[in-house]
Parts: C-alpha cells; sequence; structure tokens
C-alpha cells in the first residue's frame, strides 16, 4: 500500500466511505507499516474507500496470506 498518512488515512477513507460499522466489520489490523489485515468480505468495500478518498492510497497487492506476499 502507497500514501501518505497511512495509519491515519486508512481508518478515515473507510469510516467515510461505509461509515462506523463498516468499519468495524473490515476490522483492519497493521501487520507492518504499508501492510493491513482486513475481514474479506468487506475487501471490496476497502478498495472502493481508497478510490474515493481525497488523499490517494494505492493498493499494491492483495493476498490471502503473508507467505503469499512474500514473507
Amino acid at each position: 500500500m502507497e500514501g501518505k498518512n497511512l495509519k491515519k488515512n486508512v481508518p478515515s477513507a473507510i469510516k467515510e466511505f461505509v461509515g462506523i460499522l463498516g468499519l468495524s466489520e473490515a476490522a483492519p489490523v497493521w501487520i507492518k507499516e504499508n501492510i493491513i489485515s482486513v475481514n474479506r468480505k468487506s475487501l471490496d468495500k476497502v478498495k472502493a474507500s481508497f478510490a474515493l478518498f481525497k488523499e490517494k492510497i494505492n493498493v499494491k497487492k492483495v493476498s490471502g496470506t503473508l507467505k503469499g506476499l512474500g514473507f
């Protein structure tokens, strides 16, 4: 994931698009600085929220496991 102020902007983007309930359903958890884990059922909503957010947030890769990301 790429963008500025990700720790602040990621939850703000999700909350702005799907609301507080959608944010709690997505349950974003930071794995590393540029890697977050979200609920699979909410993935499309999370990606849409990044696309519509005023700050630019790019998703580089999506994987079902950390091993798939190269860890």
